[in-house]
């Protein structure tokens, strides 16, 4: 795009906004893409939540029961080469001390997501008992004036 043409684009705009002001707002149709589509604050799945957390909980443990499998055989490698003057044995040395780095951290984001999937789905629970509670006292509330105080 020229600099003449981004000016003249400028100046349109300002004249087509310059009387009034513009505040960035959800669309009047209401919904996050200001169409027809779905409505409402974001929905949580419990079962999809679980899931997730069930998938990393399974891949923490896998790789925690097979992840470090090589590295007694890769060790011994290391040792053997770098005592017969092999440089590759000081390189293999430090391809498993990245691998376990690795893996370590990969074990902490497997936990981390487990756990707070966890932790998402109780929050939710407890949301969802809080809003139903509030809603059934107003109902409660709201038929005590219905009636006239006649309860």
């Amino acid at each position: 795009m020229a600099w003449d043409e981004w000016e003249q684009l400028k100046a349109e705009a300002a004249q087509k906004h310059s009387a009034r002001m513009q505040l960035n707002q959800l669309a009047a149709s209401g919904g996050g893409d200001g169409g027809d589509g779905p409505q409402g604050d974001l929905q949580v799945n419990q079962q999809d939540l679980a899931a997730v957390g069930d998938s990393a909980f399974r891949l923490f443990e896998e790789l925690g029961r097979y992840g470090r499998d090589a590295w007694s055989s890769s060790q011994t490698a290391a040792r053997n080469l770098t005592t017969q003057k092999f440089d590759f044995g000081s390189g293999l040395h430090i391809v498993q001390e990245q691998w376990e780095k690795q893996l370590q951290s990969l074990l902490d984001a497997c936990a981390h997501i487990s756990n707070h999937m966890d932790f998402t789905e109780k929050a939710h629970q407890g949301d969802e008992h809080f809003i139903s509670s509030a809603v059934s006292s107003i109902a409660t509330l709201d038929r005590g004036f219905d009636d006239g105080g006649k309860s």
